[in-house]
């Protein structure tokens, strides 16, 4: 729409600015070093939502970081889009590989956003995509054309698995009555070919433990006579993985859904440049499982990574020991039917059969999630793809993504409501890695979409 449209241009500086100030709070949540500024950015959503135009926002209470909630009811008998986002974020560590202080964002213009991205922790995941959605309701509130009812459940914990997010819903069900989720913090294939996610892996995240002697040993006095933790982590964690890169826990594949060649034919339709990757990624060559594409690989395939490792002495100069004690942090992104508790005891099963009498082991599970795939003939993501066709100009694809939402399975559980996945960020956005960014494009492009799926979603439901 025109007037839409002309409001975003009249206000395009207000809306980078309002927030910048917004990615300026350092929300991390895994650190409670910062639980202020976490509860300072929740009332800071709380007003913008007001100023948005919500009728009524309020800070819920959870076990942990709070909920925002907002709503604009204009008439119980019309449909209700309930808007997901979170306005925590991760650490900004390393410090040192950052190009400009990820708590001052900058616009930077690069060869891949002319018109400049935006530079700082949370500017895509997922303050920046909360944000389109707050605007979004500022247009369509100020040029008078919302077209259904709109609720925000912005949570605080997301990146620390929203562990309180299930009991906080099962207890206020009523208050998220909607008919359907809407969420951004997912991505599009790329500007020029949009895309909407269909479906998540899942998640299965644990920490492991290798003790040997029960102090840090001189390794000149007692190498070679006892067993060094890190050397056998290392050889313990090598082992889960074969000549194939196939994984190698007993049972870890029992349940994956296999797709068909047609199936797997369809996925490959999406535009992908190989060579165009490994660039970005100052890669020679690429890496996965046998007899599956890289796009294949990264979606529809489960894995396990190593996400850090440590142990033993680590700082500057020499120390000559055996440490008493190796740890590592490991992840597992699963695919439909695989579950993350029974991946989580299979892995730790196996972890400790293949330990050897030297050592002791202890595996400290973290948080997990369930994949989900999401349905492309319903009318809510018809009036995304609709929207999504008219702002880019081209009809957007289907995709699976590697990515976890854990919360998205947990919605249709517990509220028994689809969730349509529409984000803009682009996989080169550095999301969880120093110099994270969001193009303006992408921050706009948002802005002006989303009204359209509001319209044609309303339009739809009324037919």
């Amino acid at each position: 729409m025109s007037e839409q449209k002309n409001y975003i241009d009249a206000n395009r500086e207000k809306m980078l600015n309002e927030l910048f100030e917004l990615l300026r709070i350092p929300s991390i949540s895994a650190d409670p070093a910062y639980k202020g500024d976490v509860l300072k950015t929740a009332d800071a959503v709380k007003k913008s939502l007001l100023d948005a135009g919500c009728d009524k926002a309020e800070i819920c209470e959870t076990q942990g970081y709070p909920v925002v909630y907002g709503e604009k009811i204009i008439d119980p008998k019309l449909p209700t889009v309930l808007v997901y986002g979170h306005y925590d974020v991760q650490p900004a560590d390393p410090l040192d590989l950052w190009t400009n202080d990820p708590w001052d964002p900058v616009i930077k213009k690069t060869e891949l956003h002319p018109e400049g991205a935006i530079y700082a922790r949370g500017a895509c995941d997922d303050k920046g995509q909360m944000f389109m959605h707050v605007k979004a309701l500022e247009v369509m509130t100020q040029t008078g054309t919302l077209p259904c009812n709109v609720k925000y459940m912005i949570e605080g914990e997301e990146e620390v698995g929203s562990d309180s997010l299930e009991d906080f819903l099962r207890a206020n069900r009523e208050k998220f009555s909607a008919d359907v989720i809407l969420i951004s913090d997912t991505g599009i294939l790329s500007n020029e070919n949009p895309s909407i996610t269909v479906g998540l892996r899942g998640l299965s995240y644990v920490e492991v433990e290798v003790t040997g002697p029960n102090r840090d040993l001189h390794s000149g006095l007692y190498g070679g006579a006892v067993a060094n933790p890190i050397n056998i982590l290392c050889q313990m964690i090598a082992s889960m993985h074969d000549e194939n890169n196939h994984i190698t826990i007993p049972g870890f594949y029992k349940d994956v859904e296999e797709l068909s060649a047609e199936e797997r034919a369809e996925m490959a339709k999406a535009p992908f440049d190989l060579d165009d990757y490994k660039k970005a990624l100052d890669l020679s060559d690429v890496h996965g499982e046998k007899g599956f594409s890289t796009m294949e690989r990264n979606s529809i395939r489960p894995t396990l990574d190593v996400n850090g490792i440590w142990g033993g002495y680590t700082g500057e100069g020499a120390k000559t020991v055996i440490p008493s004690k190796a740890y590592a942090k490991i992840s597992m992104r699963l695919v439909p039917h695989q579950d993350s508790d029974k991946i989580t005891q299979l892995f730790a099963d196996h972890f400790k059969k293949i330990a050897p009498d030297s050592v002791k082991v202890e595996v400290r599970p973290h948080h997990g999630g369930t994949p989900y795939v999401s349905p492309t003939d319903t009318d809510a993501y018809q009036a995304a793809s609709e929207a999504m066709e008219e702002t880019f100009g081209k009809k957007p694809v289907p995709v699976r993504t590697g990515g976890s939402i854990p919360i998205v399975a947990m919605f249709e559980e517990v509220l028994g409501l689809k969730s349509i996945l529409f984000g803009f960020g682009l996989d080169s956005d550095a999301i969880h890695s120093p110099n994270e960014h969001f193009g303006v494009f992408n921050y706009f492009k948002g802005i002006e979409t989303i009204p359209l799926f509001y319209r044609n979603y309303a339009k739809m439901k009324s037919e």
